[in-house]
C-alpha cells in the first residue's frame, strides 16, 4: 500500500506581520505511542533548552507545556529572528541531547487580533487535565512560564 507524500509546510510569516507577533506552536514525537517527553530527564533537558533559548532571546517563550506525545506552546521572536530557523534549530538540538525523535515538521498559528492569549494559554495548561493526567492544571510539572 503505498501513501500520499506528505507536503512540507512553508511556515513563511508573511511581510505585514508586525514584529513580536505571538505563535501558538504544536511540536509532536514522530511516535505518537510513545510518552518519551514526560520521562522526568528528558522533560527538564527539554525545558532547560526552552529557558536557555530564551535567556538568549533567540525567541520569548510565554508559556511551553510539554505532554506525554507533544509539547504545545505561545511563543513570540524578536525582529530579524525567522520562526522555521529558531524552532528547528531548537528540535536538532533537543534531538541531539536527549534522543528524542520530533516529527519532520510543525504546526504553528499566529495569534490575530480578535484571538485571545488567554484562551489559548488556558487550552495549554488545561491539556493535562482533558487527558486525565492530572486532576488540576495546576500539578502538571512539567511546563515553563516566565
Amino acid at each position: 500500500m503505498s501513501f500520499p507524500q506528505r507536503k512540507s509546510l512553508p511556515h513563511a510569516v508573511p511581510p505585514w506581520v508586525k514584529d513580536g507577533a505571538t505563535y501558538f506552536f504544536t511540536q509532536c514525537l514522530q511516535d505518537r505511542t510513545r510518552s518519551d517527553l514526560v520521562r522526568a530527564e528528558t522533560a527538564g533537558a527539554l525545558l532547560a533548552a526552552v529557558r536557555n533559548y530564551h535567556d538568549r532571546q533567540i525567541w520569548f517563550m510565554r508559556l511551553f507545556l510539554l505532554m506525554p506525545d507533544h509539547l504545545h506552546a505561545l511563543v513570540s521572536f524578536p525582529a530579524g529572528q525567522s520562526l522555521r530557523v529558531a524552532w528547528s534549530s531548537w528540535k536538532r538540538y533537543t534531538a541531539k541531547t536527549t534522543g528524542v525523535i520530533w516529527q519532520r515538521d510543525f504546526f504553528e498559528h499566529r495569534l490575530r487580533s480578535h484571538e485571545s492569549w488567554e484562551q489559548r494559554a488556558r487550552y495549554i495548561r488545561e491539556n493535562p487535565v482533558r487527558k486525565g493526567l492530572v486532576t488540576e492544571g495546576g500539578l502538571w510539572p512539567w511546563y515553563f512560564e516566565p
